[in-house]
């Protein structure tokens, strides 16, 4: 693993590669799901069914693209007791956190007549990505739908890859635990489509959110504005501060546990202890050999792994920030007092027994989060995302009359003359 002081003359020019990894788009790529979101929008179940077939090895059709409610209970059966535990257990604090985040409408008056508010409603129909197959992720299923349904959502769908013995158990059970309405067996840029714009057997939503493949993050990208996306996710990261005092090969242990997803995977120690680094190094390379997924995590550390040597902690916090991890571990003797200059990070995780890991699964916070930089100006997935608020006005007579040449004016100096007589003809009306 890479190790470069923080005022080492390469130093800009790798941490900035990193920085930018994932972000070029493919325009072969672009043109490929162009074609298909057209061709799903224009041929409908037909072209949905070729694509499953070509790309998932998948015959269906109109009676078997939609789980029937005896698949799930066999998925349901066949999976062990302490699996529908550890499920069921992480819906519950997923559930707890994010009651924590809803939202009712208000309104205020004020004494010359105006009564001004906010409505929330929930979004109508929602359609959730899952990642099937080897890279199913009942977790992210969990994640979506769990604050879909506390924000009221009225339809929640789920599209998800089958393989070829069907859709993975324990995605199922997922969706049954987390309150799905309907589970497709459909992935790719053609489930993102059908999604967008509705088929014969499916129906369109009004927004899609979860991660997918770099094929699912284009269609989100280009159906974006016929519905809502929650985001563009990129490759996961994982960012470390600490001071030195931890065990290096814990630390080791949470830079691949982020190297494994991905070969575009981002893992970064700061450290202000040189010695420190060479030990978590060596830990890497050691741990490397032992992962099942070595192939993936390896090209990752070597491309995109880095460990960087700070002046000092403030100095650390300075160079997350402007990286704006997916997620941040400080892992420091007093890990809030860093907390409270963190201002770009999707999830923040305290202390060295805060691994990241638990915060993909059971803490209860979400773990659908901005990457690539985008926790500048984004946050986690949330119940806020599946409502809409709508602003709610209402003038009396009398503050019609107080407030109503003012708008004029405004009208006026913007050149519209039409909105300015819409207040005028009011006022008209009411003068002797």
């Amino acid at each position: 693993m890479k190790i470069l002081g923080s005022s080492d003359r390469r130093f800009k020019e790798v941490f900035d590669r990193i920085k930018s990894r994932g972000r070029v788009i493919d325009r072969t790529l672009e043109s490929v799901v162009r074609a298909i979101i057209d061709d799903v929008r224009r041929r409908g179940d037909k072209a949905l069914f070729e694509y499953g077939k070509k790309f998932d090895k998948v015959s269906l059709g109109p009676r078997t693209i939609e789980v029937k409610p005896a698949e799930i209970k066999e998925a349901l059966s066949i999976l062990n007791n302490r699996a529908l535990k550890t499920l069921k257990l992480a819906a519950r604090r997923i559930e707890k956190y994010h009651k924590k985040q809803v939202a009712g409408s208000w309104s205020f008056k004020e004494a010359d007549g105006i009564e001004l508010g906010q409505e929330i409603r929930p979004i109508e129909r929602v359609g959730i990505y899952a990642p099937g197959g080897l890279a199913a992720y009942p977790s992210t299923v969990l994640m979506a739908a769990i604050p879909a349904r506390i924000a009221g959502v009225r339809e929640i769908l789920l599209a998800t890859p089958p393989g070829r013995s069907g859709v993975n158990p324990f995605i199922l059970a997922a969706a049954e635990i987390a309150g799905v309405d309907r589970v497709f067996k459909m992935g790719g840029a053609q489930a993102i489509a059908a999604l967008a714009y509705g088929t014969e057997s499916v129906p369109s939503v009004d927004k899609i959110v979860g991660p997918g493949n770099a094929y699912v993050a284009m269609a989100k990208r280009m159906v974006f504005g016929t519905v809502g996306i929650d985001m563009i996710a990129g490759p996961s990261e994982i960012m470390i501060i600490c001071d030195g005092k931890a065990d290096p090969a814990v630390i080791a242990a949470d830079l691949l546990s982020q190297a494994e997803h991905d070969e575009l995977a981002s893992s970064i120690l700061l450290t202000t202890d040189s010695a420190f680094a060479r030990s978590v190094a060596r830990e890497v390379g050691l741990q490397l050999g032992e992962l099942p997924r070595r192939n993936i995590a390896r090209k990752a550390i070597e491309d995109y792994g880095l460990i960087i040597i700070t002046g000092d902690l403030d100095e650390a916090v300075a160079i997350a920030n402007r990286f704006a991890p997916e997620h941040l571990e400080l892992v420091v003797g007093n890990p809030r007092r860093i907390l409270r200059k963190v201002w770009n990070a999707g999830a923040v995780f305290l202390g060295p027994s805060t691994p990241e890991v638990l915060g993909d699964y059971l803490a209860g916070p979400n773990h659908i989060l901005p990457t690539g930089g985008t926790a500048r100006f984004s946050s986690p997935l949330g119940v806020y995302d599946f409502v809409k608020r709508t602003s709610v006005i209402s003038f009396t007579a009398g503050a019609l009359e107080k407030y109503g040449p003012e708008a004029e004016v405004f009208a006026r100096i913007e050149g519209l003359e039409a909105h300015g007589r819409s207040i005028a003809r009011r006022l008209e009306s009411k003068r002797p």
